[in-house]
C-alpha cells in the first residue's frame, strides 16, 4: 500500500557534549496499516520539542536538510510554527493546516546522563614455571601489565517518530543512544542517516 500526502513526522532531539560519538538503536516499532512514505504531494515540517526556541533552529534546519536529500519535501518547522505557540494545539494546528503540513519531523529528548564503565587491567606472561628458578625468573620478568581504569560517557536517549499530520496517526517510532555527540550537526545527520537506514529496512521510505 502506498502513503497518500499526508503521512510523515519524525520526533528527534539533540544537544552536545565532547568525545568520540557514536549512535544505535534500541528498538523501533513500524504501523503494520502503512507502506512507504514521501510520496508526490506530501509536505513535512521538522520540530525540535525544546522550550527553548533558539536551539531549535540549527537542529531543524539540519534535519529537513537531511530529509530533502532522501527526496523528501521538507522544510523546518519553526518557519511555520513560532514557538510561543507550540504549546497551544488549537493555534498549532491552524498554523500547520495553513502551510499545507501533512507530516511534522519532532525532536525531543527522553534521558541525558552520565554513565561509568569499569575497564579491567590486563595481563600477558611467558608461562607459570613456578618450579624452577630460571622458569620463575622468565615468567616474573615477561609480565606486561595494563592497569585497570574508569571510563565515564555522556548518553543522550532519544525518541524519533514518524506521523501521519493528516490521518493523525503514528506511522514509526524509535528509541537511540548516542554516546558523546560532539556537536548538534553532526550529531543530527548521524541520527538522521541511521533513522533513514532503518526505516529502509522497515520499508517505510524507499532513499
Amino acid at each position: 500500500m502506498r502513503l497518500g500526502p499526508g503521512i510523515i513526522g519524525v520526533t528527534v532531539l539533540a544537544s552536545v557534549w565532547a568525545l568520540g560519538q557514536s549512535t544505535s538503536f534500541i528498538s523501533t516499532w513500524k504501523n503494520p496499516n502503512f507502506d512507504t512514505i514521501g510520496g508526490a504531494g506530501e509536505k513535512v515540517a521538522t520540530f525540535v520539542i525544546h522550550p527553548d526556541e533558539t536551539l531549535r533552529l540549527g537542529p531543524e534546519e539540519t534535519l529537513a536538510e537531511e530529509l530533502r536529500e532522501r527526496g523528501i519535501d521538507c522544510i523546518a518547522g519553526y518557519t511555520v510554527l513560532p514557538g510561543e505557540l507550540a504549546k497551544d494545539p488549537e493555534k498549532a494546528k491552524d498554523f500547520i493546516k495553513k502551510a499545507g503540513i501533512t507530516g511534522a519531523v519532532l525532536i525531543r529528548v527522553l534521558g541525558n546522563e552520565e554513565r561509568t564503565t569499569y575497564v579491567p587491567g590486563t595481563a600477558w606472561y611467558a608461562g607459570p614455571y613456578y618450579p624452577s628458578f630460571w622458569g620463575y625468573w622468565n615468567y616474573g620478568w615477561s609480565v606486561a601489565y595494563t592497569p585497570g581504569y574508569i571510563r565515564s560517557d555522556k548518553v543522550l536517549t532519544i525518541e524519533t517518530l514518524v506521523y501521519s499530520v493528516e490521518e493523525n496517526q503514528l506511522l514509526w517510532a524509535a528509541k537511540s543512544e548516542t554516546t558523546n555527540p560532539k556537536d548538534v550537526r553532526k550529531f543530527m545527520k548521524q541520527l538522521v542517516s541511521k533513522a533513514a537506514k532503518r526505516m529502509r529496512k522497515d520499508g517505510l521510505i524507499r532513499q
